[in-house]
């Protein structure tokens, strides 16, 4: 059972009514991880608007999902993780490379490095070596993508706290997190 109330657009008006119905009309449904966090419009606000940015961003939505799952597994975030492997398997992704990712690892080097950028900024609370850096420059990633794997690391992670902390329940199919 959830910590917090679950807002639907039935029980709001405004401005968060909209954002909902937006959500709902992306999702075919409103996940309930938004309807946890639209006890907030600013909150709503933000995470929304920061799924659209970065999905008009360089980095494929293969390799966002495929960060999303890396993150919610090193969390314990069964919602973020059930939820991101559906979209990576809608992004093209195979059960196999979603499966990978989860462990932090992909038998493309691009995404490997990727994965392993995103995993050690997790683990060590984004205190990295400049030769962790050099190593997605070394695979062929630009100054943009590299931020941009940054900016999902740190959604996800915001994600990830909300459903977590909160005990938002999983509206998605499960996947199973790794035994640690």
């Amino acid at each position: 059972m959830s910590r917090i109330n679950l807002v639907t657009p039935a029980d709001t008006t405004g401005e968060r009514q909209q954002i909902l119905a937006q959500i709902n009309g992306a999702f075919g449904a409103t996940p309930n991880m938004f309807k946890a966090v639209a006890n907030s419009t600013a909150a709503l606000k933000s995470m929304w608007g920061s799924f659209g940015a970065l999905g008009g961003g360089v980095i494929s939505a293969k390799l966002g999902e495929q960060i999303a799952v890396a993150i919610a597994d090193r969390n314990d975030c069964e919602y973020c993780l059930a939820a991101h492997t559906v979209l990576g398997r809608k992004a093209g992704a195979t059960a196999e490379e979603m499966s990978a990712a989860q462990a932090g690892q992909s038998a493309d080097p691009k995404t490997a490095a990727a994965l392993r950028f995103a995993v050690a900024v997790v683990n060590n609370r984004a205190q990295i070596t400049d030769e962790e850096v050099a190593n997605l420059r070394g695979v062929g990633f630009t100054e943009e993508e590299i931020v941009e794997i940054l900016a999902h690391v740190a959604l996800n992670l915001f994600t990830n706290y909300v459903n977590v902390a909160f005990k938002v329940p999983v509206d998605f199919p499960s996947v199973k997190l790794r035994a640690k």
